[in-house]
């Protein structure tokens, strides 16, 4: 693994010490340990998961309250990976490195793999935000073309007709194939970002894979009264369920028309500086209530994530109050859009891929 041909940013550190040093006062001046909310979910969201799924057990002769139940199992797996999964990877959820990797296992019960979704989010999509080859986030899918990059080909140049059908089954291809790729195929981004994969990790994710759909579709049939077409059915719904609401969640945040797109130059160069490229490839939702504050876990201040990922999201609403009066003030870009608009947005911006049409890049700053 060659580290000198990863992309590199401009050299830029005087603006991000300074608005990293006002993100530290502006926390530090909130005396109250927010922590303890996180902490709590830690052991809630978990518990509410596995009791619709013990509740639904000894409810096999009613579908319907079976399905449903499975049904609360797929949302609430989006709210265990927004509330504790994204934040034990950054290791903001306990001061002990190893409670949070307790936390950060949750993500083998239900389907997934911490291991390689560390990997994932850290080492690629964090360190490079939507570049090209690099963020594996936004890596190009066969049916699917992201980045406005290159030509549109076979099926892509009508993928803004059939992503109603694709979108769907966005964690069906996680838990079934796309683990397995990046555990197995040298050819993908991780290899190159993070190298060999340890063998014995090759073996967990097989292992949990294999209890994972012994416990949600075989001990329904085998040991309780369900039959083997409602146990498939309710877990195929659940985890449809559970694709739907995480797209609604991930979709707004980087793949839009109005964000940047950065590509390094011959000599591995990208053209910002990491403070300016946060601003650029990301963006923030309008939306701020209740709901989003303590159930979704503030994914709608996404920016500030990008920039101090060592913060918990319940800090989230002061950091970004500092950041708009920071880029106001040394007239950097924000952009921050209502939900609805951003999904819009990433309609259009696979729409204008398809017809290979170039972006109408935005750059003033929208948050009004």
């Amino acid at each position: 693994m060659d580290h000198a041909d990863f992309p590199r940013y401009q050299q830029d550190s005087t603006l991000f010490r300074e608005m990293n040093a006002r993100a530290a006062k502006r926390v530090k001046a909130i005396a109250e340990d927010r922590s303890r909310y996180m902490k709590a979910k830690a052991f809630i969201l978990p518990a509410i998961y596995f009791g619709c799924y013990a509740t639904a057990l000894f409810n096999g002769d009613r579908p319907w309250l079976y399905t449903a139940l499975f049904v609360a199992m797929g949302i609430t797996v989006v709210l265990i990976y927004l509330n504790l999964i994204h934040e034990a990877a950054h290791g903001s959820i306990f001061k002990t490195r190893r409670y949070n990797r307790w936390v950060l296992h949750l993500f083998d019960l239900v389907g997934a793999n911490s291991f390689i979704w560390q990997k994932r989010h850290i080492e690629s999509h964090h360190n490079f935000p939507n570049v090209d080859g690099w963020d594996t986030d936004m890596a190009q899918s066969g049916p699917i073309k992201v980045y406005p990059h290159g030509q549109a080909k076979g099926m892509q140049r009508y993928q803004d007709k059939y992503i109603i059908f694709i979108y769907p089954l966005y964690l069906f291809n996680w838990m079934l194939l796309r683990d397995f790729r990046d555990f197995f195929s040298k050819d993908r981004i991780i290899y190159k970002v993070h190298g060999p994969i340890p063998p014995w990790e090759k073996v967990k994710l097989i292992l949990f894979k294999l209890f994972y759909f012994f416990y949600q579709i075989a001990v329904p049939v085998l040991f309780f009264k369900v039959s083997f077409g409602l146990a498939l059915g309710a877990w195929a719904l659940q985890i449809l369920v559970a694709s739907i609401f995480a797209l609604f969640v991930l979709l707004p945040l980087h793949p839009l028309p109005d964000n940047a797109y950065p590509q390094p130059d011959a000599d591995h160069m990208l053209p910002y500086s990491w403070l300016v490229h946060q601003l650029e490839v990301t963006n923030d939702l309008r939306e701020n209530n209740w709901v989003i504050r303590h159930v979704l876990g503030n994914f709608n201040y996404h920016v500030v994530h990008h920039l101090f990922p060592m913060y918990s999201y319940p800090y989230y609403r002061e950091l970004t109050e500092e950041l708009v009066a920071f880029t106001r003030e040394k007239g950097l870009p924000y952009k921050r859009i209502p939900l609805t608009t951003a999904l819009w947005k990433h309609y259009q911006l696979l729409r204008m891929n398809a017809r290979n049409q170039p972006l109408r890049h935005v750059f003033e700053h929208l948050d009004s």
